[in-house]
């Protein structure tokens, strides 16, 4: 009975040294600021700017090590008062890469801004989803929501979604 016992200990031992472990860290996803109605690649509009400086605002404090955003001027320039704010530079990543992505986020020390697009920054968020219902892709409109991504040490994980207010 005994060796049974131990034989179970180191069992669940080996299992649970194989956990994958992730370092703690907050990861926001922002769909980038409002943007002109002009050209395929628009700049921020007057609103824009001003939401991507309320965003450096809200996260200023927050311990962000790491900026990400797609490849466009919107995208960028939303990121960007915040990069300037921290000193950090904006690495680009591709908006149709989602596991390339997540795969390096969660690999990362430290929290995390990442800026997207309406219908690729919900999808980023369900990769954390662990229950319950996923978030639909954004409407044309909405550019207020921040997504809160936490996660644990153990490998668990948990998404609020927030808006600008509530900061």
């Amino acid at each position: 009975m005994m060796r049974k016992l131990i034989l179970l200990s180191f069992l669940i031992l080996a299992v649970a040294a194989c956990q994958p472990k992730q370092q703690p860290k907050t990861i926001f996803l922002v769909r980038h600021a409002e943007k002109q109605l002009v050209g395929d690649d628009p700049e921020l509009s007057v609103a824009g700017t001003v939401r991507a400086k309320k965003l450096a605002q809200i996260l200023e404090t927050s311990d962000i090590r790491h900026i990400f955003s797609t490849n466009t001027i919107r995208t960028k320039a939303t990121a960007k008062p915040l990069s300037s704010a921290l000193g950090l530079e904006i690495e680009v990543y591709d908006s149709k890469e989602h596991d390339a992505l997540v795969k390096e986020l969660r690999s990362r020390e430290g929290n995390i801004l990442v800026v997207g697009h309406s219908n690729t920054i919900p999808h980023v968020a369900n990769y954390f989803v662990r229950e319950g219902e996923k978030y639909p892709e954004l409407q044309d409109i909405e550019y207020d929501f921040i997504f809160e991504v936490v996660l644990d040490s153990d490998g668990r994980s948990s998404v609020r979604r927030k808006v600008y207010k509530d900061y």
